[in-house]
């Protein structure tokens, strides 16, 4: 397929070019002269010892001032439209008798200008709420500290033990607010200052004080330690990446490779496995090898850019931080980058504990062709987590990516764990104790899904048939960003992420269901109101992709979309983003007597999982999108679902494509979610009516699916 150069696509954004600000923020802005372009550059190593002021005058570029009329009509139109297209350019330039170039300048100069403010005022006022946080958090923790025994952990005294589980809980969420401002403003810092990062440099050490020095009081670590650490690491990914037999083992009854771990530790030494006294903690290691449509220095930087991370596993990645920047790494391919990195790992569902896991990260080039990402845990930083959460700490993971020419890469990707053994709900059990819910296969999975939905989002030479209902390749691709922004909210919505606060109820018709609300204040992607969000996961005799097949055909749509009303829904438009017709963003019509709504529909399907993702949508705002109008301000609230195998390969009597039909294939586990707006008043609290209409919801959506799919009983 052919690829627009410089089109935005995950984690990037506009490119603009570099121009000059005018450094006085209240005076008129100046632009450059057509005279300007043409003698740029002239006099740029000219000896001006000589003292002579004219010659200094003429080596001096010249400027144009705009007069007071044209800023005022050019300050007009950037209220109206800041990204004025080349037609409204054209159009002012010859009105206000200046070059279309001049124009455009000032422009991207005005942009930039305001975007500098912004952000120095959102960095002021996350700097003073991340330091009222601190001292909250601090104060709860001198709390907490005063209640127990410095030994046990238990209350001391009864009265000390007043503590009651609510208010843990408080203290809780109070710590991950605090982490998540953290995490904002270092992103801001980040962004809005290029020597707020450490680097590698002597000089820069010197100059701008690295935040390592913050972290070493507190973890213990030095920098020379910490690239020991890293280059061990790389060596031993190396070969984990490549090493057959004895090392890994294939097996026989799933086609996977097992660690064999009498030869790891013959190869690599043991390790200890407890700390201080706890029990000792499970292994988990895995190895997949793919595909993926993506060029090698484009994916390096998906990995060593946090933002661009999070986007490329929005269903493993609940949060994440690039805590320091050990070392920033050569040119703009970062080879030998080194940093400090944080991320909860997520599982969709929140009968499922996250993981939060603190290590460091290298890039290294290994040749011409090959280069290697490497994850690796450092003693004493994991000890700071959070006791509430699961503990984790990676030995040597990562990836070796091969370029093998015309925008592929071939991965083999190593992922090895080391988790402290926790309880977690008997239906999950077996996918997540046999590795299959972190490992090696879903990270690879859901790796190559991304990429390739990038390819056909930036393609050009969309057949007909995998674009129906869109004339335009702009309107394609605002309504794929905003199929995509309608997953990832889904996503964030219904983990066990310290973000949420969940609630056990249980529905008439037995099933546990999870119950957690939040506040919209003035994010415009959501409605402004109370959103209540339910989750609630079930094990059904089904194989995975037959459920999925079934839940995305609008044919079948109202035997269980209660919104239907049990009417027929037709499809406006249909885009296909990736080589399985099964990841695809539809827009749907459903007619009832009342009124005919719209949906947008996300259906995105890998190896391992798939999701069905949907949400009723403003008509008129979905057919501005349609015709490719920015979508970023359209309010959504998506429900849907998600869909896993149950890990037991030998599981037997579940139904297959034909469902007369017996196999010995395993069952699915569905997770379904619905999001619904309470009260538009921020301040409101959830009723218990918007809590008993939303678990009915769920009940009746449920009994719907069991019935067409004839497994009541399950």
């Amino acid at each position: 397929m052919e690829v627009e150069e410089g089109e935005e696509g995950s984690g990037g954004g506009r490119r603009e070019e570099t121009v000059e600000i005018s450094s006085e923020n209240s005076g008129p802005m100046r632009s450059k002269s057509d005279d300007d372009f043409e003698g740029e550059g002239e006099h740029d190593h000219e000896d001006d010892d000589d003292g002579d002021d004219k010659n200094k005058k003429k080596k001096r570029k010249k400027y144009h001032r705009h007069t007071a009329e044209q800023i005022r009509e050019m300050e007009a139109l950037f209220k109206e439209s800041p990204h004025p297209d080349e037609k409204q350019r054209q159009q002012l330039s010859k009105q206000l008798g200046l070059a279309p170039r001049q124009v455009k300048f000032w422009f991207q100069n005005r942009r930039t200008q305001i975007k500098a403010i912004q952000e120095r005022h959102e960095n002021s006022l996350l700097k003073s709420e991340m330091d009222k946080l601190r001292e909250d958090n601090k104060s709860m923790r001198e709390t907490i500290n005063k209640a127990c025994c410095p030994n046990c952990g238990t209350a001391t005294t009864s009265r000390d033990a007043a503590l009651t589980s609510t208010e843990e809980q408080q203290l809780r969420i109070e710590n991950a607010k605090l982490k998540a401002e953290v995490e904002k403003l270092r992103a801001v810092v980040g962004k809005s200052s290029p020597g707020a990062t450490a680097s590698c440099s002597a000089g820069n050490e010197q100059e701008n004080r690295s935040s390592l020095d913050f972290y070493t009081g507190i973890f213990g670590l030095d920098k020379s330690r910490i690239m020991e650490t890293a280059n061990q690491a790389m060596e031993e990914l190396k070969k984990m990446a490549t090493a057959g037999e004895p090392l890994w083992i294939r097996s026989v009854e799933t086609g996977r490779e097992i660690l064999n771990y009498d030869e790891y530790t013959k190869v690599f030494g043991s390790e200890d496995s407890s700390i201080n006294g706890r029990p000792k903690r499970s292994i988990e290691a895995s190895r997949e090898t793919g595909v993926v449509f993506i060029d090698v220095p484009r994916l390096v930087q998906s990995f060593m850019d946090v933002d661009q991370w999070k986007e490329m596993f929005p269903c493993l990645i609940s949060k994440a931080a690039t805590v320091d920047v050990i070392c920033n790494g050569e040119g703009a391919s970062r080879n030998g980058a080194v940093q400090l990195m944080f991320a909860e790992v997520q599982m969709l569902t929140p009968m499922v504990p996250t993981r939060e896991v603190y290590f460091v990260r290298y890039c290294k080039q290994l040749n011409a062709e090959q280069w290697a990402i490497v994850d690796v845990s450092i003693d004493k930083v994991e000890d700071n987590i959070d006791a509430s959460l699961v503990k984790c700490r990676k030995r040597p993971s990562g990836c070796i990516i091969e370029d093998k020419s015309n925008g592929h890469c071939k991965v083999i990707w190593v992922e090895h764990l080391q988790c402290q053994k926790s309880t977690v709900h008997t239906m999950y059990r077996t996918v997540v104790h046999s590795g299959l819910t972190f490992g090696a296969r879903h990270w690879m999975a859901t790796l190559q899904l991304q990429c390739e939905r990038l390819v056909f989002f930036m393609a050009t030479n969309v057949p007909t048939k995998d674009s129906t209902g869109v004339a335009t390749l702009a309107g394609r691709k605002s309504i794929l960003k905003l199929a995509q922004r309608m997953t990832w909210s889904f996503c964030r919505a219904i983990c066990a992420s310290s973000y949420h606060t969940w609630n056990k109820v249980s529905s008439k018709t037995g099933e546990d269901i999870r119950v957690s609300s939040r506040k919209n204040l003035n994010d415009p992607g959501e409605p402004v109101g109370v959103i209540l969000c339910a989750v609630s996961s079930v094990w059904l005799p089904v194989v995975p992709h037959i459920l999925f097949d079934f839940l995305r055909d609008e044919a079948r749509r109202n035997e269980w979309d209660i919104m239907s009303n049990g009417g027929p829904v037709q499809t406006i438009a249909n885009l296909i983003k990736g080589q399985d017709r099964g990841n695809a963003a539809a827009i749907l019509k459903m007619k009832s007597k009342e009124n005919n709504m719209w949906v947008l529909q996300d259906s995105c399907t890998n190896a391992y999982e798939s999701m069905i993702v949907y949400a009723p949508v403003d008509t008129n705002g979905m057919q501005s999108v349609i015709t490719g109008c920015d979508s970023s301000n359209l309010a959504i609230l998506p429900s849907g679902f998600s869909i896993l195998p149950d890990g037991h390969e030998s599981r037997p009597l579940v139904i297959t494509s034909r469902q007369e039909e017996r196999s010995t294939e395993g069952g699915c586990l569905l997770t379904i979610a619905f999001q619904i707006l309470t009260n538009t008043s921020p301040t409101a609290k959830p009723t218990m009516e918007s809590v008993d209409s939303i678990n009915t919801l769920i009940s009746c959506t449920l009994k719907n699916i069991k019935t067409s799919l004839q497994c009541e009983d399950s």
